[in-house]
């Protein structure tokens, strides 16, 4: 059983070869990518070239960043979450009434929210994979009911947090780089280290690529799948803790569409929605880029309208040059 679990979990040598020449081909388009439109907007959008711009940008993507690695894992995995904007805003709102109306302490409060979290996902991940469920659906449907949740316990209202030091954690900075950002730093070089360097990080591309093949082998398919979830609950809700940090409330509005934000920059960074192929440096660099377009247009007075239907074909772009990257390495 251990020798059949170690071949799955470790791909045959010309398709390791294969697929990691892949990754470094979307990765290093994907970085020329990111230092044209950094030129382009330097030369074209007022106080772009400044550092504190630089900085406000990656805060402004930060909160996105924590998100997308989790749902880079799952995403991988051949699965999906459209509830992590209305988990992130739940999140937030949950610690204020923990705090502003039971009293709770912010550590205390912030520990409860967190396990909330990572329930919520490991709820979800638990229908996906025991009653097979398409993780679309499921989410789909957490999504409607936690965002329409905050809305009731809120009546819609936010609910200021009045704690200065809380206040540090999304608003903060140390040497001059924001919180938000060194947390996301430090959380990306913890989900590279899983996805490359351990059996579970391994299991999870198996069970992408192949999840019957993965059964077969003996990876515990199911239990990976409820993991993933359990992750990119725990990851929204710690978005959402840091966002009540920064607003200084819990909103039940707040993270609109940050789902549609998240799994772009993971697409964008090369992750195949088919499952099975994908890296960390990739989604980091999609996080980078789509925040970069954000502020340069803004910056240059571009139409909110615009800038969606920018979007819309940068995704579809993405999606296009991940299949045809997929074609050639399968044949």
């Amino acid at each position: 059983m251990s020798t059949e679990t170690k071949i799955s979990v470790t791909p045959n040598t010309p398709q390791l070869l294969r697929t990691s020449a892949a990754n470094r081909i979307r990765e290093a388009g994907l970085l020329g990518a990111v230092i044209v439109v950094f030129i382009i907007f330097s030369l074209t959008a007022p106080n772009f070239f400044t550092i504190g711009n630089f900085l406000d940008v990656l805060h402004a993507v930060a909160l996105q960043g924590i998100v997308a690695w989790g749902m880079t894992l799952l995403i991988i995995g051949a699965e999906i979450d459209i509830s992590v904007g209305p988990v992130v805003a739940f999140a937030s709102v949950l610690l204020a009434i923990l705090n502003t109306q039971f009293g709770v302490p912010i550590p205390i409060a912030v520990l409860l929210v967190l396990l909330e979290g990572t329930a919520v996902g490991l709820g979800a991940g638990f229908i996906r994979a025991y009653f097979n469920v398409p993780s679309f659906i499921v989410t789909l449907a957490l999504w409607t009911s936690i965002r329409g949740l905050a809305y009731l316990m809120t009546n819609g209202l936010p609910i200021p947090i009045s704690s200065a030091s809380f206040q540090f954690w999304g608003g903060g900075s140390i040497a001059g780089i924001p919180v938000p950002v060194i947390i996301m730093l430090l959380l990306f070089g913890v989900f590279w280290f899983i996805s490359q360097r351990t059996v579970f990080g391994r299991s999870v591309f198996a069970v992408g690529g192949n999840a019957d093949a993965a059964r077969l082998s003996g990876i515990p398919v199911s239990r990976i799948r409820v993991i993933l979830f359990g992750i990119t609950g725990l990851l929204s809700t710690l978005s959402g803790i840091l966002l009540a940090s920064w607003l200084g409330s819990g909103n039940p509005g707040a993270a609109t569409g940050m789902e549609f934000d998240v799994i772009a920059a993971v697409i964008v960074g090369g992750t195949d929605l088919f499952g099975g192929r994908g890296t960390m440096f990739g989604t980091l660099l999609g996080v980078i880029l789509i925040g970069m377009l954000a502020n340069g247009l803004i910056l240059m007075g571009v139409s909110p309208y615009v800038q969606d239907i920018l979007r819309g074909v940068i995704i579809l772009v993405a999606v296009l040059i991940n299949t045809l990257v997929r074609r050639r390495s399968i044949t």
